[in-house]
């Protein structure tokens, strides 16, 4: 039984952790996407208009997108964003979501999430006539599309193709 407790709490600590990691990311983004301006062209980049290092680490949760602004700065400042274009009422996207979850916390790319009845306009501009649709964007360009729930390989491989 001794060795259970030791593992529950190694466990519980490792995603303690995990917690405050993902919190601090969290944090900056907010704080970029409320403080940065885009239009200035200063967001996502450095001083010396060096490539990569302007861009960012990607946040380990999914990151609620607000408006265009917001989305363009993700697409900007990440190499790879998968748009998930979603409704609450949506059963499909009610089931995506464990799986919207583990891709932004086990890849190394973004993931917005579009309330599109919240951002009904922006929904539009992403071409979402149908909920769940996911957009994926590399180097600032969408470069796929799925519209109904896929299963995870399917955006996982999209997601390493893009990387590629």
């Amino acid at each position: 039984m001794s060795d259970v407790d030791d593992t529950d709490a190694s466990d519980e600590a490792a995603r303690d952790e995990r917690e405050r990691i993902r919190e601090r990311k969290r944090r900056r983004l907010r704080e970029r996407l409320e403080g940065g301006d885009a239009r200035d062209g200063t967001a996502g980049s450095d001083a010396n208009g060096g490539g990569d290092a302007g861009v960012t680490e990607a946040p380990t949760e999914p990151v609620d997108v607000s408006g265009p602004e917001a989305l363009q700065t993700l697409v900007d400042d990440h190499d790879v964003v998968l748009v998930d274009c979603y409704a609450d009422w949506c059963g499909p996207c009610q089931m995506m979501e464990p799986t919207v979850e583990a891709l932004a916390s086990e890849t190394d790319a973004v993931v917005a999430k579009v309330d599109v009845d919240a951002n009904q306009g922006l929904a539009q501009q992403l071409g979402a006539r149908g909920v769940p649709t996911f957009v994926l964007y590399a180097d600032g360009q969408p470069v796929d599309r799925f519209v109904g729930a896929q299963d995870r390989t399917t955006l996982e491989g999209a997601i390493t193709n893009a990387a590629a």
